[in-house]
């Protein structure tokens, strides 16, 4: 039997849009993946449903102790907060970069793509965020633009990217296909 495909969910402790972590999170599980929690520190991270605290998730690893030969594609969730926590982690920012640099797939939703800007890997892709991360995309030099889902394979690297909640089904189903899964 073959071996299974660990997926990376790269979230900050609190502010993670939950629905944005647990759905792709079934999908890779019903799929055949392992799903991996990665957080700054170990414990337990919050899910928000927009502004409303929800549920808590056990952390798997930390981002310092996480590998990106470990994972077969990583995948960032939304939420305001959760990206804007994300991108100030140092180890985080540098897993995005290992994971990019070694030809790893990466899914990211709504404000998720604030990390990829800081782990400077947008430059030539193409990509979806919530609308207001456009001007942040462009000038790191992505390409951005307003579709349910984009799948982007230039620089050596498949990005797979949406827009909000409301794309969950197309981007769980790009996100798949991005990883081998299903």
């Amino acid at each position: 039997m073959a071996e299974q495909k660990k997926i990376a969910f790269l979230v900050a402790e609190e502010g993670i849009e939950q629905v944005e972590l647990t759905d792709p999170w079934a999908h890779v599980e019903k799929a055949g993946g392992v799903p991996r929690l990665l957080a700054p520190k170990l414990g337990e991270v919050r899910g928000f449903n927009h502004l409303t605290p929800a549920d808590a998730f056990p952390v798997d690893t930390t981002f310092a102790d996480a590998l990106a030969d470990d994972y077969d594609g990583a995948v960032i969730p939304g939420g305001v907060a959760n990206a804007d926590f994300l991108r100030m982690e140092n180890d985080a920012v540098e897993l995005v970069k290992a994971l990019a640099a070694a030809g790893k797939p990466i899914a990211s939703i709504c404000h998720g793509p604030w990390l990829l800007v800081e782990a400077g890997v947008v430059r030539g892709k193409m990509l979806t965020s919530f609308p207001s991360l456009q001007t942040d995309i462009r000038n790191a030099g992505g390409d951005w633009a307003d579709e349910e889902v984009r799948v982007c394979d230039m620089n050596g690297w498949t990005l797979v990217t949406s827009r909000n909640p409301g794309d969950l089904p197309a981007f769980n189903r790009e996100t798949l296909k991005a990883f081998e899964l299903g």
